[in-house]
């Protein structure tokens, strides 16, 4: 498992213009980086492959790299590498159990769940409050995360929540605070927002 840090610096290379840092609810430092009203896609890179998180983050903006075509290019812009702040590793924790194996847009919908939580009053204001609270994600075994081993789809799980974190891609599922996958029928009384790969979303 890596090792937990309190600070991690997440670069993102190929944030657009120049750096506008802004402080989120979580404290991770984030430059705006969405191209404007950018079309969500379910393309991935196709070097992640294979199997089945934060608090401050500085961010470095690459002026050669602007404007990503898909939330694929913007993936691969992410820099992965270095320790993760506690926060960033609870998010990319749950990205990667609960739609490690889905799209990019998949995994981002689950990813912007969790941020909104944060956001709604309704739920813990932290990443790992969210993710730890007692009967919302099975992966969590009393009140611990599990080890996960850091593979491509590790990586892949740890830019997509920076980029959650970050809002800098916008998902078909934005504004939904629930989830499950489509072969459940909880018969929720929730509003319907988006199906994305194998997950419903509601508000």
């Amino acid at each position: 498992m890596l090792a937990l840090a309190t600070l991690a610096t997440i670069t993102l290379s190929g944030a657009l213009g120049t750096s506008a840092a802004a402080q989120n609810p979580n404290n991770i430092s984030a430059a705006v980086v969405a191209p404007a009203n950018p079309a969500p896609t379910n393309s991935q890179p196709s070097d992640l492959a294979s199997s089945t998180a934060p608090q401050s983050g500085d961010v470095a903006v690459d002026a050669s790299q602007v404007n990503p075509s898909s939330l694929a290019d913007l993936v691969a812009q992410q820099s992965v590498d270095g320790e993760l702040t506690p926060e960033l590793r609870c998010l990319a924790t749950a990205i990667y159990f609960e739609a490690g194996h889905e799209t990019l847009a998949g995994e981002l919908a689950v990813g912007r769940v969790i941020v909104a939580r944060t956001k709604s009053g309704r739920f813990p204001h932290s990443y790992c409050g969210v993710v730890m609270q007692p009967s919302q994600f099975s992966f969590v075994h009393h009140g611990a995360l599990p080890t996960v081993k850091d593979t491509a789809v590790w990586r892949k799980a740890v830019a997509i929540a920076a980029i959650a974190a970050n809002g800098s891609w916008h998902s078909k599922a934005e504004g939904a605070l629930f989830f499950h996958a489509t072969y459940v029928s909880p018969h929720w009384n929730r509003t319907r927002i988006a199906q994305v790969d194998n997950q419903i979303f509601y508000r």
